[in-house]
């Protein structure tokens, strides 16, 4: 291991002096970069005084140790051997931190911005600097030199104090920087990695995408379905198809590599009249954003990309189409980005639909955004929109169920979502509940709601689902007295959603994607490896099994290998 730093890992290292001395500038520390907090001592002058050391990016966080399956963390070796670092010097202590940076941006969301686009750009370069609102530190640092370190982050702010308080100091079990798991999951040990697994293609390669929706509606679920051969593959015909006259689309997040822009770009060339909104607020994508709103520009596209005061998060595409002699609309609507990375491992669910009135919906919610800077505000048929109009639909919906359940009618509230912590909907739910809605929550992450509360929850139950991929479905369904609603789309029920953005939910009317949606709660909600919220805000997990991984995902990829064999 000596032998190791000496050779490989000192020649990185380079202690950062906090002091007021001419030509010793404070240290900024980068957000999130893992770095040791060393306080040293001068044996000549005898004062102490705080240095920092960054553990370098470039080099492997897990060291080995004789084998593949023993590993030193390069954190650990250098603060062994933190010495050799201040040679002369007397080292006291010598500890781990780590800063988070806000990620907001300055200019991003004023309304009086001249050019968005410019102002996001700058601001993102600036981001680097932003104020620190975090510090994680290790246990066992001493509260001397937290207190010396936070004093320090303070000034990190130039002439005016960072408001930085001993409630912003979070202690963390190692390790402090949790990403060393991504080096143990990329080691040859086949009990760290799932088996393979292979999509089915959504739509049979030989017809056209654009026959069997047609036809009638298609629900696809991700990454079970393919994204590639269906979403992808809808774009691309469009870009290639000489009967197509018109695309429009929303970009939130669409990754480094997008074969989808590609697509676009392609279909401008060739004539088509192609329309794209970019989210350029999407938080920690602004910058790529930036970069295909002005690629997507300079090729001749219609580029929106801002809306005063609000973010556009609805995943929405319309496609027009020449068909003999009338023009047929086609949609696709879904609950992920149009991202081909994250798809092979979100789990989404999209429509596609030729329906002349959920396709009339969204052109003119197109129409809106492409012809005003505020958001959306007219009546549709069939789409709910966010902000103006979701969050009443929702409590509507919610107070019908009460009222079925009042009248000893047929009523029940089932809802996939991220998260759940609009105040006004979870009081609603909570009335509902009190009068006999039964009601089942797939919730994923943040949950205001606490279940199972005498006198105010006790038929509401909250399940988790944490496993190979990452659940990101919003699907609600209401009872609705035996006549059941159904509905997917891009909003959590979070204020953030139904109060500050542009969110789309379409209804689900065919049988077919109906009974795919109750396939996905059934599972879901029996999955014994999910994890339940009780009433006092703590989960537990169902099974107690060795075996935690999501049954319901493993059904799901299993049927999905089974077709892709038979087709």
């Amino acid at each position: 291991m000596q032998s190791h730093f000496r050779d490989v890992v000192f020649p990185t290292l380079t202690p950062q002096a906090v002091t007021e001395a001419p030509g010793y500038p404070t240290p900024q520390v980068a957000s999130l970069a893992l770095s040791i907090a060393v306080m040293v001592k001068d044996p000549q002058t005898g004062p102490t005084h705080l240095t920092f050391v960054r553990i370098p990016a470039m080099l492997s966080r897990l060291v080995p140790v004789r084998d593949d399956r023993s590993f030193v963390r390069l954190e650990e070796l250098i603060i062994h051997e933190i010495d050799a670092l201040y040679r002369g010097r007397e080292v006291l202590q010598a500890f781990l931190f780590r800063a988070t940076r806000s990620g907001e941006l300055e200019g991003g969301g004023d309304d009086d911005a001249g050019d968005l686009l410019q102002a996001i750009e700058e601001d993102t370069k600036r981001r680097a600097s932003n104020a620190v609102v975090r510090v994680e530190v290790e246990r066992a640092m001493p509260s001397s030199l937290r207190s010396v370190l936070l004093r320090e982050l303070r000034f990190d702010g130039g002439e005016q104090l960072l408001a930085l308080g001993d409630d912003d100091v979070y202690e963390v079990r190692e390790p402090i920087d949790p990403t060393v798991l991504k080096e143990l999951g990329s080691l040859p040990l086949p009990e760290l990695h799932f088996p393979p697994f292979q999509p089915r293609n959504a739509f049979a390669p030989y017809r056209s995408v654009f026959d069997p929706v047609r036809e009638r509606d298609r629900l696809v679920h991700h990454p079970y379905d393919d994204f590639a051969t269906s979403v992808y593959r809808l774009i691309e015909e469009a870009a290639d198809d000489p009967t197509v006259t018109t695309i429009k689309l929303t970009l939130y997040r669409s990754g480094q590599r997008s074969a989808l822009i590609d697509a676009l770009v392609r279909a401008a060339q060739a004539g088509k009249e192609v329309t794209v909104f970019v989210e350029l607020k999407a938080r920690f994508d602004e910058a790529q954003n930036v970069h295909w709103a002005r690629r997507l520009a300079n090729a001749g596209i219609h580029v929106v990309h801002g809306l005063v005061g609000l973010k556009n998060h609805a995943k929405v595409s319309l496609i027009v189409r020449r068909e003999g002699d009338t023009l047929r609309r086609y949609v696709h609507l879904g609950t992920g980005n149009y991202n081909a990375a994250t798809a092979r491992f979100y789990t989404d669910v999209g429509l596609f639909s030729a329906d002349d009135n959920l396709t009339a919906d969204v052109s003119e919610f197109f129409n809106e955004l492409t012809g005003s800077s505020r958001g959306p505000s007219g009546q549709y048929r069939r789409l709910i929109v966010a902000p103006h109009a979701m969050l009443a639909v929702l409590l509507e919906r919610i107070a019908r169920e009460t009222e079925h359940a009042r009248e000893g009618r047929p009523s029940g509230i089932r809802v996939k979502l991220n998260g759940l912590s609009d105040p006004d909907v979870i009081e609603a739910l909570y009335r509902a509940s009190q009068v006999g809605v039964p009601i089942e929550l797939i919730v994923r992450g943040i949950c205001r709601l606490r279940p199972g509360v005498p006198g105010m929850s006790e038929g509401i139950r909250v399940v988790s689902l944490v496993g190979r991929f990452l659940e990101h479905a919003r699907i609600y369904r209401f009872t609705n007295g035996g006549d059941a609603e159904y509905f997917i789309g891009s909003a959590d029920w979070r204020p953030r959603n139904l109060r500050r953005r542009i969110e789309t939910a379409a209804p689900v009317v065919d049988a077919e994607c109906r009974a795919r949606l109750d396939t996905i709660l059934d599972r879901e909600l029996a999955d014994p490896s999910a994890w339940i919220l009780r009433a006092d805000g703590t989960y537990h997990r169902a099974s107690t099994a060795a075996d935690t991984r999501s049954r319901a995902q493993s059904a799901f990829a299993a049927e999905a290998e089974a077709d892709l064999a038979l087709a």
